[in-house]
């Protein structure tokens, strides 16, 4: 009669109630913690501002149009040509006479 046999019978026995129980807690905490937590929208937005890991910096100036665009590059043209007295090479964006 060798202790060890029954043991070693024993442990291979499936437990399929531990099993149970750790899935449906696997299952049922998240849900129960989006209901708590979740379901009303001032404890999400307090958990939000009090967990604050990405801050935006603030909004800086908007870049300018495409008409906006070719008012400057026509301003920045005709000033280089005032300034040197040659005549722009190349076109940009089609807008050379």
């Amino acid at each position: 009669a060798d202790p060890v046999l029954p043991l070693a019978r024993m442990s291979n026995k499936p437990r399929f109630g531990l099993e149970a129980f750790k899935f449906a807690t696997y299952v049922s905490v998240p849900i129960f913690m989006t209901v708590v937590f979740a379901a009303n929208p001032e404890n999400l937005e307090a958990i939000i501002k009090q967990f604050k890991y990405v801050v935006y910096p603030p909004e800086g100036p908007k870049p300018p149009s495409a008409k906006e665009m070719r008012v400057i590059v026509e301003a920045n043209r005709k000033k280089k040509l005032d300034s040197t007295g040659e005549r722009p090479r190349g076109t940009w964006l089609g807008s050379a006479k």
